[in-house]
């Protein structure tokens, strides 16, 4: 027990300002800057499953609390609301993890013949195999001991940092003469500075990266206890979703629009309030907007380009791409953390987000008979762990995929501004005009297409926003409109 309570603990150490209680950096081997950058591997449905103040995003919440009662099978229930981790085979040496109480599942037909047949394994319990039958039969992944030793996951062996309050992670070399430290008078003779040590568990990397995305100040709120997690303010600036430049809107996104896959949407909109009431959808839309919860919370803030928000976990992200492989093992690990990819064998095939599948692993099915006779097996995905005297058969990963993705049947659904989806209702949409105070007489309908660029935009008001569809399709194409026009306003005069 001590062993195993020793294992679950890293130490931290850290220069505290005692003055204004805040911390200025911490000091960070490979094993804490690992657990850090993860972070950005994480799906968005993990993030959410463990915001239980619902205090990072509320369209992101809505989207969860709404599985239970829209899905076909319980396996896509687990997909979204406890999402696999594209980079889960580095993920899994981590010393520190946030999701230990949803380890991945390894499933086996229920028929052994059929296993040898059809050469198939399956992360969710219940999915049917190639014979019809279920795939139910639990098995445990042994890896070998070398494989939870060795350097960094991430970062090399022997590199350290310094990491401020706000994330910016930087070389120890660069704190003397970072401007950073100099305003907060770290550096000054008269300094109120003290270093402390902290012993942290899972309890409070959880914390840290809850605080990360809506606070400017996540470890001195986290090691120093201080106030609660605060409320993240949905009044941004409209600018900080405009996901393209202007020239890139004009001309790169416009002349490929006919080769998209499109998406019809109606919406009801208050004219006098200019806002969306509610949409009309079918399964494709509603399935885009699910999806959302298996995005990993890096690939959002890689299409945040400059914008910013009352968290700092872009400063962590702005961070790796300063990291060159002087730090980073390599450059594909860098890629790894800012273009992060989804879980492969998720239901839904769209590819409106540009997302890609994370690598599969190749899992080995062996077996045995051992000196008294007795059958041994094992599931691995290391060749070495297998006795030469076993059958050996390559598993493939049972993709759960289909164009239905993760939807009971084919139906249209209700979907409100901050993205709380039912199937459709008039009762219900009285209920969100009354709320809203909208007088039938106020309202008008409008349909619009969801394209590749719609959709990033909603991923990302979604994560930012209470009111993802009227930002998307009111207001940001009411100011597009206005961009356009002047675009091609001083592209006229300049002709002339």
């Amino acid at each position: 027990m001590a062993d195993k309570t020793v294992k679950n603990i890293i130490s931290l150490k850290a220069v505290v300002d005692k003055g204004s209680n805040k911390i200025i950096f911490v000091e960070s081997d490979k094993i804490f800057i690992d657990i850090l950058l993860s972070f950005l591997t994480i799906p968005m449905g993990t993030i959410v499953r463990h915001d239980t103040k619902h205090s990072v995003s509320r369209c992101m919440n809505n989207l969860s609390a709404c599985v239970w009662g829209l899905f076909q099978t319980e396996a896509c229930k687990e997909m979204l609301l406890c999402p696999h981790n594209g980079a889960e085979s580095h993920c899994e040496n981590l010393k520190l993890k946030i999701d230990n109480d949803k380890p991945i599942g390894y499933f086996l037909c229920d028929s052994w013949q059929c296993t040898f047949e059809n050469k198939s394994i399956s992360h969710y319990k219940g999915v049917l195999c190639q014979c019809g039958r279920c795939m139910n039969l639990k098995c445990s992944l042994s890896i070998s001991s070398s494989a939870e030793q060795g350097g960094g996951i991430f970062v090399k062996e022997s590199a350290r940092f310094i990491i401020t309050d706000d994330l910016r992670v930087m070389s120890p070399l660069s704190v003397a003469s970072n401007p950073v430290f100099t305003k907060l008078g770290a550096m000054n003779e008269n300094s109120t500075t003290e270093q402390k040590t902290w012993n942290i568990g899972a309890h409070e990397v959880l914390n840290l990266l809850l605080r990360s995305l809506v606070s400017k100040k996540p470890l001195s709120e986290t090691l120093l206890k201080l106030d609660p997690i605060p409320i993240p303010n949905p009044n941004l600036s409209l600018d900080q979703l405009i996901l393209t430049s202007i020239e890139s809107l004009l001309l790169g996104d416009i002349m490929n629009e006919e080769e998209e896959e499109k998406i019809v949407v109606k919406l009801t909109v208050s004219i006098s309030k200019d806002i969306v009431c509610y949409a009309e959808a079918g399964e494709d839309f509603v399935n885009l907007l699910l999806s959302f919860l298996t995005v990993p919370l890096g690939f959002i803030l890689k299409h945040l380009r400059d914008a910013s928000f009352k968290g700092c976990i872009d400063q962590l992200y702005n961070s790796v791409k300063d990291l060159d492989e002087q730090h980073l093992k390599s450059n594909y690990h860098k890629e790894i953390l800012l273009s992060p990819k989804i879980y492969p064998g998720f239901c839904y095939e769209s590819r409106l987000l540009g997302m890609e599948d994370g690598p599969v692993a190749s899992y080995l099915y062996a077996y045995w008979k051992d000196d008294q006779g007795r059958f041994e097996d094992i599931l691995t995905t290391d060749a070495a762990l297998i006795p030469s005297n076993a059958v050996t058969v390559p598993l493939k990963l049972k993709h759960y995929k289909s164009p239905q993705g993760y939807l009971k049947g084919s139906t249209v659904f209700m979907v409100t501004d901050n993205l709380f989806i039912t199937p459709i209702s008039p009762a219900f949409g009285f209920l969100v005009l009354n709320v809203l105070k909208v007088p039938l007489t106020d309202i008008k309908e409008e349909t619009v297409e969801v394209g590749k660029k719609e959709a990033l935009r909603l991923l990302v008001a979604a994560f930012l926003r209470d009111s993802a569809v009227t930002d998307v399709f009111i207001r940001q194409l009411n100011q597009e409109k206005f961009i356009k026009r002047a675009w091609l306003s001083n592209r006229w005069d300049e002709d002339c």
